[in-house]
């Protein structure tokens, strides 16, 4: 086993590129990647880092130099004949060759496209344009860079034996919640954290640490490289970016209301099973499942990622007796801000109701709250995200108000459309 501190401490004195593979991504991306490289190859988009939280202000403890730095190394990487391989060949989600021929001749030769970067109050200004294809894949690499340079900063001041005691008690302090976890009948839970871990060093521990103390409880990780490497399942559907894009293309209101459906479409032809997850609280969940065509319901699960996830749930469970459809054949993935109580509060209201499942994201892989003097390895929202598509901006409303993103003017617009009533704000933690 690696360890961590001494490399950590080396930091100091030698580069040590943060991202080395592009697989070091969450699979999610891939699959949607292909399936943007199939649909929607043309339309340029625009990425844009956001961070959430203001106070932690990243221009002025990452050295800019640093950064273009490790960014400048991820623009190197290429896919390794390794790498190629296990994508072309492994089995994932009882699919073989999930990745077509054409879409892996093309990302054998990615190169990720250049990168704008500018200062501004304290913040950093990080964009990507062009081909949606290849900039969609900077986000996990551009979010993974920027929380480990974080880290590096707070941690550059300790000896050794300070960062040996700091690694000693997180590794406590994540071991004690997988003995609580260990209690939890039927979990079933994976590792959804490589967009805001802490380091890949730290997310691959944590995965080996699940692998061990939780057995046949743990489903896998969403990293495709710690998957490869530690021989787990590679777990993850797809995410808010797809209806994002396809909402901004819309000509007129009629194909603004389905674009979101159209996502899905182009994704049931291509994928079955445990890859049919429905991702409904883009533009408020309660809306798109009332408006939601047949074909859906006999989706086999919702993923909850915003607002009061109970309530989420319920509202899953609802539409789906009003469709004809038992709940309890169904998968519910919870995937947002979990920590243990929550997903201990979480497993006893649903068992039995419907088949459940986690996705443990930023409290698994960057939980270091209270360790260090002023609370300043505490995790923060940092989000990269497509904020325009052909010219046209992006928008995105939440189950949470307080997650919402995108023009005011257009967002009265999409609340008008997918007919988004009053919301309860919540605490962006993460």
């Amino acid at each position: 086993m690696v360890d961590i501190a001494t490399r950590v401490h080396n930091h100091k004195w030698k580069i040590d590129p943060i991202v080395r593979s592009l697989i070091d991504t969450d699979f999610y991306k891939l699959l949607m990647c292909q399936s943007v490289f199939r649909n929607r190859p043309d339309t340029t988009v625009t990425f844009s880092l956001i961070n959430r939280t203001k106070s932690i202000r990243l221009a002025e403890l990452v050295d800019e130099g640093e950064l273009r730095e490790q960014l400048d190394h991820i623009r190197t990487l290429r896919l390794s004949r390794g790498e190629s391989t296990f994508l072309r060949g492994n089995t994932f989600y009882g699919k073989r060759q999930m990745f077509r021929p054409d879409f892996m001749e093309w990302f054998e030769g990615l190169q990720l496209p250049p990168y704008h970067l500018e200062k501004r109050d304290g913040q950093y200004e990080l964009t990507f344009e062009g081909r949606w294809p290849e900039v969609m894949m900077w986000e996990i690499p551009a979010l993974a860079v920027l929380m480990e340079l974080r880290g590096r900063a707070v941690l550059r001041d300790m000896g050794r034996f300070e960062l040996q005691v700091l690694y000693a008690r997180a590794m406590t302090k994540l071991w004690e919640k997988i003995e609580r976890l260990r209690s939890v009948e039927n979990l079933r839970i994976a590792d959804f954290g490589t967009r805001r871990r802490h380091s890949f060093l730290w997310q691959d521990w944590c995965v080996q640490a699940m692998q061990e103390g939780l057995g046949g409880a743990f489903a896998g990780t969403s990293n495709c490289l710690i998957a490869m490497r530690r021989e787990v399942e590679a777990i993850g559907t797809n995410a808010h970016e797809l209806p994002m894009v396809y909402s901004a293309l819309a000509e007129t209101d009629a194909e603004l209301a389905q674009a979101p459906y159209q996502v899905l479409a182009d994704w049931h032809e291509e994928h079955d099973g445990n890859l049919r997850i429905i991702l409904p609280d883009t533009y408020g969940t309660e809306g798109f499942l009332k408006r939601a065509p047949e074909w859906l319901a006999k989706w086999t699960g919702i993923r909850i990622d915003s607002g009061d996830p109970a309530q989420g749930a319920e509202t899953a469970i609802n539409w789906w007796k009003s469709r004809g459809e038992d709940p309890r054949n169904k998968l519910v993935i919870f995937s947002d801000g979990l920590d243990v109580e929550i997903i201990e509060k979480l497993q006893r209201q649903f068992a039995g109701r419907v088949k459940v499942s986690f996705g443990w994201g930023t409290m698994l892989t960057n939980d270091f709250r209270g360790l260090v003097a002023g609370d300043r390895l505490a995790p923060f929202s940092l989000v990269c995200k497509a904020i325009a598509a052909n010219g046209r901006p992006t928008v995105k409303l939440s189950d949470n108000p307080n997650k919402a993103m995108g023009p005011k003017e257009e967002i009265a617009r999409y609340k008008r459309v997918f007919d988004v009533g009053a919301q309860v704000a919540q605490k962006v933690v993460v």
